[in-house]
């Protein structure tokens, strides 16, 4: 049974994008879980939805994921006008959250900081419950050779080893899911769309497709955005991917669309 010594706040946000130095808060939620297991949260928090006007302009990549349009919030207080609401409900708490560590308690420091309220970690505690997922259940191929397969894989890490036990991996999820809806299509090419997130055009998803099949960046200020129109708008910027350390694969790729769209 766990043992708080102080509370424990629980935290989520929604921003405008997952630079934590330059993004802002659009949404936030607080659930705080006291010594004696009670919970509470910010009064505040309606309907638990608490919208934050980020001040700029909500990019439509973020949109679609999270559903908080501009005109969500434009009617939303900003983060400096709730701050010290905020400040005050996580006074003298730990803080957890998923994926928190790196990207939530880090966004929300900044915004504190931005707004001239000090925050620190000094004598509080973090807790990210999707690196405690990640070690409670590990994903590698060890751990997924044991759950597919019933056995104990022997000398990982040694490549005709692992390259056999993969496809026993493979073959296992046949066996284990052919009788559920999870059960795995029969056909390679609906495989491989099973098997990614998203279509890429190089190797890596530096380069991807969207939904209407145009390639789109896949990384940087430039993510979700289509190619094209960022070598119209910035021919610059073609070169400096060249000149830059990307994969000589994505390289490729991208000088032979720049060449399709001089031809």
């Amino acid at each position: 049974m766990l043992h708080l010594k102080r509370p424990l706040v629980f935290l989520d946000l929604e921003t405008t994008g997952t630079d934590v130095a330059k993004d802002r808060i659009v949404e936030i939620a607080f659930v705080k879980v006291m010594p004696d297991g009670a919970t509470e949260t910010i009064p505040e928090f309606k309907d638990t939805k608490f919208l934050i006007n980020p001040g700029m302009p909500i990019p439509i990549e973020s949109s679609m994921v999270h559903g908080i349009y501009d005109a969500d919030v434009k009617g939303a207080p900003l983060f400096s006008d709730c701050a010290p609401m905020l400040n005050d409900f996580i006074e003298g708490c730990d803080l957890a959250g998923y994926n928190s560590n790196k990207f939530d308690i880090p966004l929300l420091a900044e915004e504190f900081l931005r707004v001239g309220i000090p925050f620190t970690l000094d004598g509080r505690n973090t807790v990210d419950v999707q690196i405690l997922f990640h070690k409670l259940e590990p994903r590698n191929l060890s751990a997924a050779y044991k759950y597919y397969t019933g056995g104990t894989l022997e000398n990982a890490h040694a490549a005709l080893i692992d390259t056999q036990a993969t496809y026993e991996v493979f073959k296992g999820m046949y066996e284990k899911y052919k009788d559920d809806e999870r059960a795995l299509p029969n056909t390679i090419e609906e495989i491989e769309a099973l098997s990614s997130y998203g279509k890429r055009a190089d190797l890596i998803g530096n380069l991807q497709y969207n939904e209407e099949g145009d390639m789109v960046f896949g990384f940087g200020k430039h993510k979700g955005v289509k190619v094209a129109d960022v070598l119209t708008r910035e021919p610059g910027y073609f070169g400096w991917m060249m000149n830059a350390d990307f994969p000589l694969y994505t390289k490729e790729v991208l000088r032979k669309f720049r060449n399709n769209m001089m031809a």
